[in-house]
């Protein structure tokens, strides 16, 4: 009898921890069907940079129009409290994740809970290192990188000092500027200094201040951001020198500086489209359509002249 209950009970466990394995209803893919009454979650880097609110705009408005509600959480540059959001969102009930990643390396743990509970997963901008992202709506980071950089030859001549302004260490986007740049500054152009300020202006002034100290001939910085190159223009105007200075996306303050003639030029983005191809190809992921692993969006290197 007694073998018996033992048996029962061992049947019972192995239903239950079975039944534990199957995603609940609203995890399930949304696939093949229709696309209404559809939540997408919106997981954006940061939302006090400019760049990051238009491409979560574009987001907005393109789901506006096709009847999908959007549910959105700032990551405030905080890789673990992306990945807590991240989290959140999937327990809300999304039925696909659109994810700007803080860090790709980090992100990869809650984009395989994603693929675990058959939720698609799109990134934003930059990529993630590992989990199946079904595609990756981006700028091509590393040609942008190799414009600026032929940009300053172009401007100043080979072998100029320069300085680049890294973005946040582990970042695709870091990695592919920093690449496309160097692809060609390593043969045409003497980079004398390059140091982290993480997308932020507030941090590339004072990098540039403590670099320019170091540095007093420089020419020219390349700044793999609109807001780290704005940051690095109030060092230089306060140091009284006339050093020529990139930005990367194209934002609304730096295209105003490029008309005030403080910033050089920008290597532009198209954040709102970046955020309106995401929902389209949310919307094909979501109707058992195919999409390409990369959508790219164009880049356009922007001055005064041609503003």
């Amino acid at each position: 009898m007694r073998k018996t209950v033992l048996f029962l009970v061992s049947l019972m466990l192995i239903f239950v921890t079975g039944c534990s394995l199957e995603p609940p209803e609203w995890a399930k893919p949304k696939t093949g069907g229709d696309i209404t009454d559809v939540k997408i979650g919106l997981s954006v880097s940061t939302l006090n940079n400019p760049f990051f609110v238009s491409l979560k705009d574009g987001v907005v408005e393109e789901a506006s129009k096709l009847g999908m509600e959007v549910v959105i959480v700032d990551a405030q540059n905080d890789s673990a409290k992306q990945s807590n959001d991240v989290d959140d969102l999937i327990q809300q009930g999304v039925h696909v994740l659109l994810i700007n990643p803080t860090d790709s390396s980090a992100i990869s743990t809650v984009v395989q809970t994603a693929n675990s509970l058959g939720i698609p997963v799109i990134t934003l901008d930059r990529s993630a290192e590992s989990g199946d992202v079904e595609a990756l709506v981006a700028s091509d980071n590393v040609k942008g990188g190799q414009m600026a950089a032929e940009f300053i030859v172009e401007q100043l001549g080979e072998g100029v000092q320069v300085i680049e302004l890294e973005g946040v260490p582990g970042a695709s986007a870091t990695r592919e500027r920093g690449k496309g740049f160097h692809d060609v500054a390593d043969t045409k152009l003497d980079v004398v200094a390059k140091q982290s300020a993480d997308f932020d202006r507030t941090k590339g002034l004072n990098v540039m201040e403590n670099l320019l100290q170091g540095h007093p001939d420089v020419e020219a910085v390349f700044a793999h951001n609109d807001e780290m190159a704005l940051g690095a223009i109030e060092a230089i105007q306060s140091s009284g020198k006339d050093i020529m200075v990139i930005g990367f996306d194209g934002n609304e303050d730096a295209l105003n500086s490029i008309n005030d003639g403080k910033l050089t030029a920008t290597v532009a983005q198209q954040p709102e489209l970046i955020g309106q191809l995401a929902v389209q190809a949310a919307k094909d992921v979501l109707e058992g359509k195919e999409v390409e692993d990369t959508i790219p969006a164009p880049l356009k290197m922007v001055t005064k002249e041609n503003q």
